[in-house]
This record gives structure tokens, C-alpha cells and sequence, in this order.
């Protein structure tokens, strides 16, 4: 089995973030949530609503992949590796369905992805330099905030829209998994101003992308 040097890694990295913003993302095959759900006679507020929210999810998609590549490319431990990537599968998903819904309710995808990629790629690394244990922490306690961000979301959708909430619904699920993986696989309890700084950053960029 060939071993990757530092620098091949890197332009797999590389190319890693270019599909990822870029290119049609490389799911599952997992069913669309929203398949067979007819779609809603919203009004152009409600679509409005819906599709700033959903543009929102995307861009926490897209920061996803940025945090599970950057953590998988300095884990120490090959297991935690292949839980990184696995989950990072997964949330391709995720972001495929986002993609669909947004061009469903005539909308786009925020402006500033490869921002959204390249930090959220430098913030894994980080915690994955830090061992393995913190950087499972940081994956834990992400996943939980985003299952509160998509518990939030899930009240702000208009009444109707329901193949936008079929598809934050199971997102919801596949976040708590993704939580309690990383919990079973040995996930450090972060400090308490770490926690809070990450909801700051959160919050900061859920609503710059609600809005570009």
C-alpha cells in the first residue's frame, strides 16, 4: 500500500476543497429526504424564508467538509481517520440535498464558500494537531451545536414547507450520530470558553450566509 508524503496529502487536500465548492458532491446514495413530499404553494415571502435558511445549511455543509478533512489529515490514530472521513461521507449527503432544495426554491448557494472551507479547514487542523481525543471533542461538541442550529431552523421554516423539513430532519438525526460517535470513540469534554467561542463563530457565519 503506498504511503502518502505530507505534500501529496496536501494537493489531496487540495483537490479535496475544489470538489467540495465547486463540483457536484460525491454522496451516498442515500434517498433524498424530500422525495414524494409535494412540494408547497408558498408565497414569495415563505420561499424567501425558506431558501436563506436552507442557503444557510449549505454554507454549514460546506464549513463540514472544511472541519472533518482538516482533522483527518493530522489524526494520529488510523481509526479515528476512517471515523472522520466516514462521517465527512455522510455529510456530502447533506450537502447534496441542501444543493437540490436551494435549486428547487430558485435560489443559489452563499457567495462565500471557499471562505467557509478554508476556515473551518484550518480550525480542524488545529484541533487535530492538539491529539486526537480534543480533536474528537471539537467534532462532538460541533455536531451538538449544529443539532440545536437545525432545531432553530426547523421552528423558522415556513408552516407548509415541508420537503425543507424533511431534509433538516434527517440532517438532525445523521448530526446527533456523528455526536455520539465521537462521544464512544473517546471525545474530550471541551472547556467552557472554547464552547462559546465556537457558537460565536457559528452564529457570525450563519448569519453572513443568510444573507450573501
Amino acid at each position: 500500500m503506498r504511503r502518502y508524503s505530507m505534500a501529496d496529502r496536501m494537493l489531496m487536500a487540495l483537490d479535496q476543497a475544489l470538489r467540495t465548492v465547486h463540483a457536484p458532491p460525491p454522496t451516498t446514495g442515500r434517498p433524498y429526504p424530500a422525495e414524494g413530499i409535494p412540494e408547497a404553494d408558498l408565497t414569495p415571502t415563505e420561499r424567501d424564508r425558506s431558501a436563506r435558511l436552507m442557503r444557510v445549511d449549505h454554507a454549514g455543509e460546506v464549513a463540514a467538509q472544511g472541519l472533518y478533512q482538516g482533522q483527518a489529515l493530522f489524526a494520529r490514530d488510523e481509526r479515528v481517520k476512517q471515523r472522520m472521513l466516514e462521517s465527512s461521507e455522510e455529510e456530502y449527503d447533506h450537502l447534496a440535498w441542501c444543493e437540490r432544495r436551494l435549486d428547487e426554491l430558485g435560489s443559489r448557494t452563499s457567495h462565500l464558500g471557499p471562505f467557509w472551507y478554508t476556515g473551518s479547514y484550518a480550525i480542524g487542523a488545529l484541533a487535530s494537531a492538539a491529539g486526537d481525543r480534543w480533536s474528537l471533542g471539537f467534532v462532538k461538541e460541533t455536531e451538538k451545536q449544529v443539532v440545536a442550529h437545525l432545531e432553530d431552523h426547523l421552528r423558522r421554516l415556513p408552516p407548509r414547507d415541508a420537503r425543507s423539513r424533511a431534509i433538516l430532519e434527517q440532517m438532525k438525526i445523521d448530526e446527533g450520530h456523528h455526536a455520539y460517535k465521537a462521544h464512544l470513540a473517546g471525545a474530550a469534554d471541551l472547556p467552557g470558553p472554547v464552547k462559546a467561542l465556537m457558537r460565536i463563530t457559528s452564529k457570525v457565519m450563519t448569519a453572513t450566509a443568510y444573507w450573501i
